[in-house]
């Protein structure tokens, strides 16, 4: 018997995320750390549905997934062990309990869901029912952060860490955007932070924790600014302090305009890191500079990581939720629902403080 595990996926959205994500998952790889196979899409038409499939498995010999026009039949599939959600923002709560109550496991795209107060009721009917559920932030999963998390807290490569920077901007300015796109709509959860201001968010929580996560992370600070447009931001600012630590976290994302290749930089008593990549969403390596005597910077060293062909990154993130579900977990070390609870109480106080409310904040 294999010891490679295999997983049936449901699918529900064929926007972006979703196309990126069941890509990677039907991409050929010499050596897989699973199997993968798509057994069903849940789409709002079964048009639109059969047109994703058509662009996706145009050059694949992957099985082809049977297509729903209702979320409820990949549910009901007997042939979906998990369901990954790819749906907007606000449609996740309700998305991922219904999953629940039909016994599937989850795995739901960041935000997990609009505010804190809506993930614990979804993490509390996982419980309940006895499923694996996670939020798929796919960063956490590429090797090169663990490889970050090695030089920063094994090897001790910069020394101690004073000051992190970190931006994720694109360039969508909300005035040109179509009324009709999801990214200016506060009913689906709008708004740079939720969307793109997460990731800043996570490489602080990974820097600043030294691997600690959920309730073991230490608290920090936190001030902030956003830049509201139409009811949600455009721009957002967000520092937080570590006292204990003697350290600060600059994050910034915007959806003003584009984030240079370097993104984050990483300021340490020994020397620095800078990360670099298309976003930081997808970093692609880390240039690390140690200070020498005198001060000056003269060694330097390039990391850079390979996906493997055909993928974009979003297969590791895949293969460790096949591998947990193997082993019978109900959810990942590596982000854990302590840590998406504790990222939502953050991006619920930044809001908060900042003025943008969404109707979800509201509801009783």
């Amino acid at each position: 018997m294999s010891d490679i595990p295999t997983l049936r996926w449901g699918i529900l959205g064929t926007g972006w995320i979703s196309t990126m994500f069941v890509t990677d998952l039907i991409a050929p790889r010499k050596d897989p750390q699973a199997i993968h196979i798509v057994t069903a899409l849940g789409s709002s038409s079964e048009e639109k549905g059969a047109s994703f499939v058509r662009k996706i498995w145009k050059d694949s010999q992957a099985t082809r997934p049977q297509i729903y026009d209702q979320y409820q039949s990949v549910y009901n599939d007997k042939n979906v062990d998990i369901v990954y959600i790819g749906t907007p923002h606000a449609m996740h709560k309700q998305n991922c309990l219904d999953a629940i109550e039909a016994g599937k496991s989850v795995l739901c795209e960041k935000p997990f869901t609009i505010n804190e107060r809506e993930a614990q009721e979804v993490i509390d009917a996982a419980h309940a029912k006895g499923v694996f559920i996670m939020e798929a932030v796919w960063t956490r999963f590429f090797p090169l952060m663990q490889s970050l998390h090695d030089h920063l807290y094994v090897k001790r490569s910069i020394g101690k860490i004073h000051r992190v920077f970190i931006d994720f901007g694109l360039d969508m300015p909300l005035s040109e955007l179509p009324a009709t796109s999801r990214l200016k709509d506060p009913a689906l959860g709008a708004g740079a932070l939720l969307d793109i201001g997460i990731y800043p968010l996570t490489y602080a929580s990974l820097v600043m924790g030294a691997g600690k996560l959920g309730k073991e992370y230490p608290d920090p600070k936190v001030a902030s600014v956003l830049t509201l447009v139409d009811g949600i931001d455009e721009s957002n600012a967000v520092i937080l302090s570590y006292e204990a630590q003697d350290a600060t976290a600059i994050c910034t994302s915007t959806l003003s305009f584009r984030t240079p290749e370097k993104f984050a930089r990483i300021e340490g008593s020994e020397g620095i890191i800078t990360i670099f990549g298309v976003a930081a969403s997808c970093p692609r390596g880390f240039k690390l500079k140690r200070t020498c005597t005198g001060g000056n910077q003269s060694e330097k060293e390039v990391f850079r990581f390979d996906h493997p062909p055909g993928t974009t990154g979003f297969i590791y993130e895949a293969d460790a939720v096949a591998r947990d579900i193997a082993h019978g977990r109900m959810e990942s070390e590596t982000m854990p629902l302590d840590e998406t609870l504790r990222m939502l109480r953050l991006m619920d106080s930044i809001r908060r403080d900042g003025g943008l409310v969404y109707a979800q904040d509201e509801a009783k």
